[in-house]
C-alpha cells in the first residue's frame, strides 16, 4: 500500500501544471488538482485504518479474556491444613486404645491420629454403613419411612443385640431405623436389608459398593450388622471418612442417632453412647463391641457452627471409649479454627461483558470452601479470585468464567469454580469501541467523496 502511494504521488507531481496546458478541452488527467490526488487515498487509507483497528481492538480483547485477572478486593477467607503437632502434644492424646482419629467434620481435615490404618473387626461400626444404604434409597425414592417390613425367621434368630421384633410381624421402616441407630438391633438389620435388597448378601454387596465410591481402602463387609465374620475389617480413618460423608449427605440421621432411648413392643432401651448426656454437644454416632476387637465409638459434636468426628477403637473397657473420644473432642474444639473461605452463591467481580446488552456481570461461587487451621492462624488463609479480563456474550447463568483459589500461607488448597450469576443475551448494537472507529471511518470516506465530487464538478463546469 506504501510503495503505491508514493509511486501515485511520483507521477502526480511529474503532471504538468494547468497554467502550462495547452488550451482546449480538459484533460481526463486534468479533471482533478493534483492537490486533490494526492489527499484522497489518504482519506480512504485512514478511514481504512480506523475500521481495521477497531477490529483487532475486538480481537484484543476477546484474547485478553482468556488470561485471569486477581482481584484483590475481595476480603481473605481462609483454609488449609494444620503442621504436625509437636511429640509432646502427640504423647498426652495418646489414646488407651488400638486405633483413634480426630478430624473436623467440615473440611475432612486429620487433626490427630494414632494407627489410623490399622484393620481391626468393626462390630457394630457396621451399621453407620447399613443406615447410609438405607438413607440413600429414602432420599432417592426406593424406600419410604412408611413402608411395612416383614420380619423374616433369619432376622429373629440373630445373635446379639436386638430390638425384639418377632418373627412374622410387620415393622414399619421408620422402626427399623430408630431400632438399628439408638438399640443397635442385629435383628433390624437383617429386616432392612432383606427389605430393601431381598436379601442380606445382595445388601452387603451394595454396602461394599458404596464403601469403595467413598474411599474406604481399608474396609470390607461380610454382613450388615457387625457379628464376628471372616474377612471383615475396617480402620478408624475409614470410619471417620464413613461418618463424615453420612451426615455431610443424611444430615437429618442426626436426629435418631441423637436418641438417648428407645421404646419398641413394650421394650425401653437406652442408647450406649453415653457422651449424649454430658452437655457437650454430643449428638451421635455409634458404639461398637466385640470380644475379637474391644470396645468402639464413633462420636460426633457440634459446637458453634463446627463439628468435630473422633474414632476411638479397640478399648479393652468399656468405660474408657467415652473418655477417650471426648478427649479428642476437647482437643480439637479448643486447638483449631474452621474458617469459611468462600461461601456458596457469594458474588465476585464484576467482570466486562463484550457484545452484551449489558457491560458487566457478577460471577458467583459454586460451592462452599472451609479450611481448619490452629487457632491464632485464621489470617494465613486467603481467597483469590482469578477472573478474566472481559467475556463475550451470550453468557448462560451458570456458565463457570473463573475460579477462587484458597491458599493457607501461600500454598493452594482447594478451588471453587465461579460462574455467570445471571443470562447476558447478546447485543445487536456494537459496543463502542468498535462502534467510533467505524463511524470515524465511514465519515472520512464520505467526506473524501464529497469534496472529490465538488472539486470535479467546479471544474468541469469551469467554477
Amino acid at each position: 500500500m506504501v510503495l503505491w502511494l508514493q509511486s501515485q504521488e511520483k507521477r502526480w507531481r511529474l503532471t504538468p501544471s494547468r497554467a502550462a496546458a495547452p488550451a482546449g478541452p480538459m484533460h481526463k488527467e486534468q479533471e482533478m488538482s493534483p492537490l486533490g490526488k494526492t489527499y484522497v487515498p489518504y482519506l480512504f487509507t485512514a478511514a481504512l485504518f480506523f475500521i481495521f483497528s477497531s477490529i483487532g481492538l475486538q480481537e484484543t480483547a476477546s484474547a485478553a479474556r482468556k488470561r485471569p485477572r486477581a482481584d484483590t478486593s475481595v476480603a481473605s477467607k481462609p483454609a488449609g491444613g494444620s503442621p504436625p503437632q509437636p511429640a509432646g502434644i502427640q504423647d498426652a492424646l495418646r489414646s488407651d486404645c488400638k486405633a483413634a482419629v480426630l478430624m473436623d467434620a467440615l473440611t475432612g481435615k486429620v487433626l490427630y491420629e494414632q494407627d489410623a490404618a490399622v484393620r481391626i473387626p468393626p462390630a457394630s461400626f457396621v451399621k453407620i454403613l447399613t443406615l447410609y444404604v438405607a438413607f440413600d434409597a429414602l432420599a432417592g425414592g426406593q424406600l419410604k419411612m412408611d413402608d411395612m417390613a416383614t420380619v423374616s425367621e433369619k432376622a429373629w434368630r440373630t445373635q446379639g443385640s436386638k430390638m425384639f421384633i418377632e418373627v412374622g410381624s410387620r415393622v414399619r421402616v421408620e422402626d427399623l431405623l430408630k431400632g438399628i441407630a439408638v438399640v443397635s438391633g442385629n435383628d433390624a438389620c437383617i429386616a432392612l436389608a432383606e427389605h430393601l435388597a431381598g436379601s442380606e448378601d445382595v445388601f452387603v454387596a451394595k454396602m461394599n459398593e458404596k464403601a469403595r465410591r467413598l474411599g474406604m481402602k481399608d474396609s470390607q463387609f461380610r454382613n450388615c450388622h457387625g457379628m464376628p465374620a471372616d474377612g471383615q475389617y475396617v480402620s478408624a480413618l475409614d470410619m471417620a471418612i464413613l461418618s463424615r460423608r453420612y451426615m455431610e449427605d443424611h444430615p437429618g440421621a442426626l436426629a435418631i442417632h441423637s436418641m438417648v432411648e428407645y421404646e419398641y413392643n413394650g421394650i425401653k432401651q437406652g442408647n450406649r453412647n453415653t457422651l449424649l448426656t454430658k452437655n457437650i454437644g454430643v449428638d451421635g454416632l455409634k458404639t461398637g463391641h466385640i470380644e475379637e476387637s474391644g470396645y468402639h465409638l464413633a462420636a460426633t459434636a457440634e459446637r458453634d457452627g463446627r463439628r468435630m468426628i473422633a474414632v476411638i477403637m479397640g478399648c479393652d473397657k468399656v468405660r474408657k471409649r467415652a473418655p477417650e473420644a471426648q478427649k479428642l473432642l476437647e482437643y480439637g474444639f479448643r486447638n483449631f479454627s474452621t474458617v469459611e473461605a468462600v461461601k456458596k452463591d457469594a458474588l465476585f467481580g464484576p467482570v466486562k461483558v463484550n457484545w452484551g446488552k449489558v457491560d458487566k456481570v457478577d460471577l458467583m461461587a459454586t460451592g462452599d470452601a472451609r479450611v481448619t487451621v490452629p487457632k491464632g492462624k485464621e489470617k494465613s488463609v486467603v481467597a483469590a479470585p482469578q477472573l478474566p479480563d472481559s467475556v463475550n456474550a451470550p453468557l448462560e447463568k451458570g456458565q463457570v468464567l473463573g475460579k477462587v483459589v484458597v491458599q493457607d500461607e501461600g500454598r493452594p488448597v482447594t478451588e471453587i469454580p465461579l460462574a455467570a450469576a445471571m443470562d447476558v443475551e447478546k447485543s445487536l448494537i456494537p459496543p463502542w469501541p468498535i462502534l467510533v472507529p467505524v463511524a470515524a471511518g465511514v465519515c472520512l470516506i464520505g467526506f473524501g467523496v464529497l469534496w472529490w465530487v465538488g472539486r470535479s464538478g467546479g471544474k468541469r463546469y469551469g467554477k
